[in-house]
């Protein structure tokens, strides 16, 4: 197995989930397969009961693992499947060792963080490294290992001495570091200097807890002048070719073409030695790896030369940080590309939408923007705060016409908007919300533990089949009209209340998508309406930069004014509009 670990230092937060995306990329492209896993440090078991705000958003993989939000970036490049165990924690770590000491598995031995804890990380990440991420089901050639944090952190102690001891347990060739740091540029703009001092003393902490990186990424505003590259390789003893630049870029999506160009391929491959000791590829993975990655230069540069906006209002809760809706924002991105237009985000804090007595400036922006959009996305979410302001929303995008996306807690707004506004129930609401109300429209699932938060919800890939009838639904369409059945990632307490949906589809409302024993609401739909679809599961997760959720493209392109066109061509297996795939 060959390992490349990508590791920061300086600041967290500098893009090592990106770099760490981008590298596993450009060796795919060589026909190579590649896996990755992200080591974060704290002590929670997973993300699960951390609120979005704290560090993004949680990430779900088919198995239902709840994951930092680089998972996602990793399955979107790579175009992979991950597990739960792709994520590795301190809080797993010392669980899984605790475990082994109860039943007596250290045969008496005091149980200490060297060797025990150490040897547990790279038992895990050898053990994980080797699970199949594609179709093919082979085991990897190359791992991307991402720590969290920065060196030098307290909590990063033991993963780092695991992977210095990992580096030696793997062998000579079979391990390469990169290093991400930070070139800040004193005073700001292109006028002032590129300041090395911060890389050198990153580089230095480094090789004094044991790792001895083979690359340093610098990221910096502005790109790297020759004479900051020299002095960075001579200072910290490097090769000119062994310093890359990865100065800020319109989108994210141009870094691995950024790093391709800085020949980091090369560099793996030797530092590897990829050529001499991986199997070399068959003919048909070299060729897919190459269409690949000339699919994803052309959709990444034709953004360039692309001016037609539509703008989406994304109706949320935690809109102060935007990686708290990072699949999201994504997954409008990927749907984006493929209608050759650009996305314009508009972040309305559901709150706001509720009173005007509140603060009427920040009550009217609000206003402006969804009343302005070209659509209107209602996402996810726990609790009470901005859910009348969404609901609000939600009524405004029905009544006007106006294309929307309801996602998880969108959904079931959406249901209760109509059970309010159409179907004239008395007194409903969700059962999460008020629990009082006379008539809950959204009711918590009977098998789910209301005692424990941590990894108690419905999560992970279901399926969702298609009720006869309704061949009319746009979303449907989207996914082909042969197709009667998908299979999506859910995250959920609540669900549409079962006894009522008799009443609620009398009023108008369809449910399109059940599952598999047709008790379970997955899929809402208005029949006289430009685009009105509310989907239980969460599409973004499964939405890629080459293959975008069929939800948000269906979605993004009603917005766009461009619906019919794309469910043709998505029919037509085009990887965009005009393009054959």
């Amino acid at each position: 197995m060959k390992y490349v670990l990508v590791s920061g230092g300086v600041i967290s937060g500098v893009g090592k989930g990106i770099i760490a995306s981008s590298t596993g990329l450009l060796l795919k492209t060589q026909g190579l397969t590649v896996t990755s896993i992200k080591i974060d440090p704290y002590i929670n078991i997973d993300a699960g009961t951390m609120a979005p705000t704290e560090h993004g958003e949680v990430y779900v993989t088919d198995d239902g693992g709840e994951m930092d939000l680089d998972l996602g970036n990793y399955e979107r490049y790579l175009l992979t499947t991950l597990t739960r165990d792709h994520n590795i924690t301190t809080g797993k770590i010392y669980q899984h060792v605790i475990e082994r000491e109860r039943i007596g598995h250290y045969l008496g031995k005091t149980v200490q963080v060297v060797p025990h804890v150490t040897d547990a990380i790279q038992d895990w990440i050898e053990r994980v490294a080797r699970i199949p991420v594609d179709e093919s089901k082979a085991v990897p050639d190359v791992c991307i290992i991402e720590l969290g944090g920065t060196v030098g952190d307290i909590e990063s102690a033991p993963f780092i001495h695991a992977l210095s001891q990992l580096q030696r347990r793997a062998g000579k060739n079979n391990f390469a570091q990169i290093h991400v740091s930070y070139v800040p540029v004193i005073p700001p703009g292109p006028g002032g200097e590129q300041k090395t001092k911060p890389t050198q003393r990153a580089m230095s902490d480094t090789r004094s807890a044991g790792l001895n990186p083979d690359l340093i990424a610098c990221r910096c505003e502005l790109p790297l002048e020759a004479s900051t590259i020299q002095k960075i390789a001579n200072m910290c003893s490097m090769e000119p070719h062994q310093v890359l630049g990865v100065h800020n870029v319109t989108t994210t999506y141009h870094v691995p073409m950024l790093l391709e160009k800085q020949n980091l391929v090369g560099t793996i491959s030797d530092l590897l030695n990829l050529k001499s000791t991986v199997i070399p590829p068959t003919p048909e993975r070299l060729e897919n790896g190459k269409r690949m990655w000339n699919d994803w230069c052309e959709l990444a540069r034709g953004q360039e030369f692309v001016h037609d906006t539509v703008s989406i209002a994304l109706v949320g809760k935690y809109t102060t940080l935007h990686d708290a809706y990072i699949s999201v924002s994504k997954a409008l991105e990927h749907a984006s590309m493929y209608c050759h237009k650009k996305v314009q985000i508009v972040w309305v804090d559901a709150s706001h939408l509720e009173e005007e007595t509140n603060s009427p400036a920040e009550y009217h922006k609000a206003w402006h923007a969804v009343c302005t959009a070209d659509g209107i996305l209602v996402t996810g979410g726990f609790g009470n705060r901005g859910t009348e302001g969404k609901i609000k929303a939600i009524s405004w995008a029905r009544t006007q016409k106006k294309p929307f996306l309801g996602v998880c807690l969108g959904m079931q707004l959406a249901v209760l908007e109509y059970c309010r506004n159409v179907a004239g129930i008395e007194d409903v609401n969700s059962e999460e919300l008020d629990p009082k109300a006379k008539n809950h429209a959204i009711v918590y699932m009977p098998e789910v533990d209301k005692d424990k938060l941590g990894g108690t919800m419905r999560l992970g890939k279901h399926p969702c089949i298609f009720q006869e009838g309704t061949e009319w639904s746009r979303l449907r369409a989207m996914y082909g009209p042969a197709t009667t059945q998908v299979e999506e990632r859910h995250r959920h307490r609540y669900e549409v209340n079962p006894e009522m949906i008799g009443q609620i589809e009398k009023a108008g409302l369809s449910f399109i998508g059940k599952d598999v024993k047709g008790e379970r609401m997955e899929i809402v739909e208005i029949k006289d309406h430009p685009w009105f679809v509310g989907v239980q599961f969460h599409p973004e997760y499964l939405s890629r930069v080459l293959s975008p959720s069929k939800a948000f493209l269906g979605f993004f392109a009603a917005a766009a004014g461009c619906l019919d066109e794309v469910t043709t061509a998505i029919n037509a297996g085009q990887r965009s509009i005009g393009r054959k795939q």
